[in-house]
């Protein structure tokens, strides 16, 4: 052993020996600590249901939460009957009044049980995680009858379009209600418009999880690759009418969460 590696040897000894006597006289006490408190938020009875601080964007009663996306100063114009949105196609993407920016979202949808066609002309709808402009525009979780629905997989329920495939398919058969649970976490960019850090997600879909923590890269692109070219900050989130000629789309029970 040379000089120099005695001498390293000799120094990890010493620190392996500081912290060995460091470890005996700790505490119990020393690893816990009471602040900052959570605060608190009562629970709903039902699992599904909204907790106390949840902000409710449908209760199935009106789109009073809602705009239309490429007319804001006009109300969302879709069908509410019997606790639930349908999807007008006529007039087009419904988006919140609100912006967001990170938050844990709750929401259902139906394709209904007489669903004709095929592929993506099967219920074709989306959920905008941030829409940042008119149409189409934004970050989509597809929504689309996955129920032996054949289709390219980066376009399938619980896929964000085009850019990932969902982990597993827990779809339920036409006709029966669909639940999405989103943790988003919303893109940052630099003063001079530069990307500072990607979106994140994270999609629970009927109670299984078929994103984890999927970093986007950039918004929804229909033809070509995404990228992140326009900086922006909170941002509603939208509803698609998509223009296929199937069966429109129900909605429910949908809440948010900032974090």
């Amino acid at each position: 052993m040379n000089l120099n590696s005695a001498i390293l040897t000799s120094a990890l000894l010493l620190g392996t020996a500081g912290f060995t006597k460091a470890q005996e006289n700790a505490k119990h006490e020393d690893t816990e600590f009471y602040t900052p408190v959570p605060v608190v938020v009562t629970p709903a009875k039902t699992a599904g249901n909204a907790p106390s601080d949840a902000i409710i964007l449908f209760d199935g009663k009106n789109l009073d939460q809602w705009v239309m996306t490429d007319d804001r100063s006009q109300p969302a114009k879709w069908k509410v009957a019997k606790g639930e949105m349908t999807v007008d196609k006529t007039t087009g993407n419904i988006e919140t009044k609100q912006s967001f920016n990170n938050y844990q979202l709750h929401l259902e949808w139906k394709v209904p049980a007489n669903i004709t066609g095929e592929g993506q002309s099967r219920g074709n709808s989306g959920l905008f995680l941030a829409s940042i402009g008119k149409g189409d525009l934004g970050y989509e979780l597809q929504i689309l009858d996955a129920y032996n629905n054949k289709t390219y997989t980066n376009g399938m329920a619980g896929s964000i379009y085009k850019q990932t495939t969902p982990l597993f398919n827990p779809a339920r058969k036409p006709g029966e209600w669909q639940t999405y649970d989103v943790i988003w976490t919303a893109p940052t960019f630099n003063t001079d418009g530069s990307l500072k850090s990607p979106a994140k997600v994270t999609v629970i879909y009927n109670g299984v999880v078929v994103q984890n923590g999927f970093e986007l890269k950039g918004p929804t692109q229909y033809v070509g690759l995404p990228s992140y070219k326009q900086a922006h900050g909170p941002s509603p989130i939208k509803l698609q009418s998509h223009g296929d000629k199937s069966e429109p789309l129900s909605f429910r029970n949908i809440w948010i969460r900032e974090l």
